[in-house]
């Protein structure tokens, strides 16, 4: 298909509207901070739950003098985690995948039920995190085992 016929198909396309779905807004000035995961971090709620009626959560998460500890490895019940860094690093470990630092400009889709940790944040690490559904439950679990080489 052209760019023009995309552009046409584009133009004639109605948006498809849940009913039950509403404008959510969320202006810095008058952010919404809730309760989080863990307590070095501090959560502000960009009123996408509320919208979705459930569906998608999406939050700013802010390292409060960067991770006293690290997480300890678990995977959240949901079907997608994205992450996207908007300041600073993080240190992860992934099931399958190992070490990884994640810097300013990097993201990550996280399938849900797969094992991982975070290790250690620099004191200005912020991020972007959206997950389907909204409810996300977090559940711990043992490291996944070496590979043989």
């Amino acid at each position: 298909m052209s760019a023009t016929t995309m552009k046409q198909a584009a133009k004639k396309a109605k948006p498809v509207t849940e009913p039950d779905m509403k404008l959510a807004l969320s202006l810095k000035k008058e952010a919404e901070y809730v309760p989080g995961r863990r307590a070095f971090f501090k959560y502000r709620d960009l009123g996408v739950t509320a919208g979705t009626q459930g569906r998608m959560r999406a939050q700013i998460t802010t390292a409060i003098e960067g991770m006293t500890e690290p997480t300890g490895w678990h995977y959240h019940d949901c079907d997608i985690q994205f992450v996207y860094v908007l300041n600073g690093w993080v240190d992860l470990e992934f099931e399958g995948r190992g070490a990884v630092r994640m810097e300013a400009g990097d993201s990550i889709m996280i399938p849900g039920g797969l094992a991982h940790q975070e290790v250690r944040t620099s004191d200005d690490y912020e991020f972007l995190e959206l997950s389907t559904p909204a409810a996300i439950g977090t559940q711990a679990c043992d490291p996944p085992k070496p590979k043989r080489g």
